[in-house]
């Protein structure tokens, strides 16, 4: 793998890092989201369904 191709995979990690943690966060401080984790997998799960769909082209 090149270099450029290494950063954007990192970038991709980084990105659903800060989205699962963002949606753990918002979901720990109103309990009636229920489940904090499942709603933020189910955030991840999105986002990886749309950035596979993206690099499936």
């Amino acid at each position: 793998m090149s270099t450029l191709a290494l950063l954007v995979v990192l970038l991709l990690v980084l990105v659903v890092a800060l989205v699962f943690g963002g949606l753990a966060y918002l979901a720990y401080r109103h309990p009636a989201a229920r489940e904090p984790l499942v709603v933020a997998f189910s955030g991840v799960a999105v986002v990886v369904a749309i950035v596979g769909s993206i690099l499936t082209r």
